[in-house]
């Protein structure tokens, strides 16, 4: 069974002649295990259906079944129960506490859910380690570069260990070193650990990273392109049509495993 599946899914806000349509009947289907990159112009609907899908933003009209379960027979007390422990968030702001150091800030989700303090400090470091940050566990925000706050925050989001990880930017705020690292990072997850993630992504570089990329326009997926198929693609990921920029990411050639010096 697929882990994501969206129906005939439309958003519409704002309502008579000021309305506009975001969405407009985007069917998709996402297997347990896939890394998806999604990429669109600035207004196509990606971070909407990214929304959509992480059980934040209601649909206009349309389904929405993660892990077999259909969001919309959810009340809100079971949505919010959802997202908690089966939907890791990472977004462009990390979104840290900067009083808290690393390891607090992992552990804090599992403690509001209910995980004694001891449990969820070894979870948090687990974590931590998983994102190569363990001997950084002791530091605040500020004491750690942006794209170790990033890891951190990656981390956070696996602490809970979810079903799906959902990454909107998850690069946006980091130079071109820094982004390499996390998205080896999230590419490591996906093979090594057959996370599923989401990946929401102006940058077509970071995107050459995933399995599978969906190119989103005008509310709807315009391509549907698995990574065998990216060379053939290639327009895809150039800024041809002024759509989608080119970066210098370290991941520029295709998904290689990162040199030496940028791990």
């Amino acid at each position: 069974m697929p882990i994501i599946t969206t129906r005939k899914l439309f958003k519409q806000f704002g309502t008579g002649d000021v309305a506009i349509e975001v969405l407009r009947g985007v069917d998709l289907t996402i297997e347990s295990g896939e890394f998806v990159a999604v990429m669109g112009p600035s207004g196509s609907g990606k971070s909407t259906l990214m929304s959509i899908i992480g059980g934040i933003e209601p649909p206009t009209s349309g389904q929405v079944i993660l892990d077999g379960v259909d969001i919309a027979n959810l009340s809100d007390d079971q949505r919010t129960i959802m997202r908690r422990r089966k939907i890791g968030f990472v977004f462009q702001a990390f979104n840290l506490i900067p009083t808290l150091s690393a390891l607090e800030n992992v552990s804090l989700p599992l403690e509001l859910d209910g995980v004694d303090r001891k449990t969820a400090k070894v979870r948090a470091a687990e974590a931590l380690e998983r994102v190569e940050l363990l001997h950084r566990a002791d530091h605040i925000p500020a004491k750690l570069s942006g794209g170790e706050q990033q890891r951190v925050a990656v981390a956070r989001a696996l602490a809970i260990k979810p079903a799906i990880l959902l990454a909107d930017e998850p690069t946006g705020n980091l130079d071109s070193r820094q982004s390499g690292r996390v998205t080896q990072l999230l590419r490591d997850l996906a093979t090594e650990s057959k996370q599923t993630i989401v990946m929401v992504t102006h940058d077509a570089n970071v995107a050459r990273a995933a399995f599978r990329l969906l190119m989103i326009r005008d509310g709807n997926i315009e391509r549907d392109i698995q990574q065998e198929d990216f060379a053939a693609n290639s327009q895809a990921f150039n800024d041809g049509s002024g759509q989608f920029p080119k970066t210098t990411s370290p991941l520029a050639s295709g998904p290689a495993i990162l040199s030496e010096g940028n791990r």
